[in-house]
């Protein structure tokens, strides 16, 4: 059965693409009304959502925010049969139909204000979290989980760790980057594989979480 947070969010998905194209709209109003679709999932502020396993958006680079929308909206990523928020966001993207919408929306979600996510898990070993995140992570993601535009990495250190644990797990499962057109997915899922355990999953997120602000 739909939840009623889905429900809401085909609805606000409708809406936008009835009123779409009426009117004169700036450009920054098309954006703002277009997260309207993003809302019931990501939250008024980007702030995320457990229930939905939604991360936070706020502040996210454009260049990413538009990216992984057009990975959703071409079947690139959230295909696989048992990716339930893949499933979510596909025709989520896809309500996004006119020319500039991804890079309204991207844009919006790039100007909202980033904000520190606290950490929800116990932290765990950090020291070993550092030793995985330097071999592994840090090439892409930069020493300060700062992100790279050149690698596709985005910037970790404001993302939840319960999010950041589930896209390692769907990594390493091959639920995340088997798509042959998702080149920085590969990329990901390779490199999740070198992680032996949720363990270290878990170790390397609570490193990421020590990081200063």
């Amino acid at each position: 059965m739909l939840n009623k947070a889905y429900i809401a969010l085909i609805a606000a998905a409708i809406g936008i693409a009835v009123v779409a194209g009426c009117g004169s709209q700036s450009t920054a109003d098309r954006g703002r009304q277009l997260y309207e679709t993003c809302m019931p999932c990501h939250g008024n502020a980007g702030e995320g959502n457990l229930e939905l396993c939604a991360p936070a958006i706020a502040g996210l680079p454009k260049w990413y925010v538009a990216g992984q929308l057009a990975k959703f909206k071409t079947d690139v990523r959230g295909a696989h049969p048992d990716d339930m928020e893949g499933h979510r966001m596909r025709p989520m993207a896809r309500s996004l139909v006119l020319t500039n919408d991804v890079d309204l929306v991207a844009d919006h979600v790039a100007k909202m204000p980033a904000v520190w996510q606290k950490p929800d898990f116990a932290m765990a070993d950090t020291a070993a979290g550092a030793m995985n995140f330097r071999n592994i992570c840090q090439t892409c993601h930069g020493e300060k989980a700062e992100g790279n535009e050149a690698m596709g990495a985005p910037p970790l250190a404001n993302q939840h760790d319960w999010y950041m644990v589930a896209q390692l797990k769907k990594f390493q499962s091959g639920m995340r980057g088997a798509n042959p057109d998702d080149v920085f997915g590969a990329q990901m899922r390779a490199m999740s594989t070198t992680l032996a355990d949720s363990v270290a999953m878990h170790d390397v997120v609570s490193y990421v979480k020590s990081l200063p602000r």
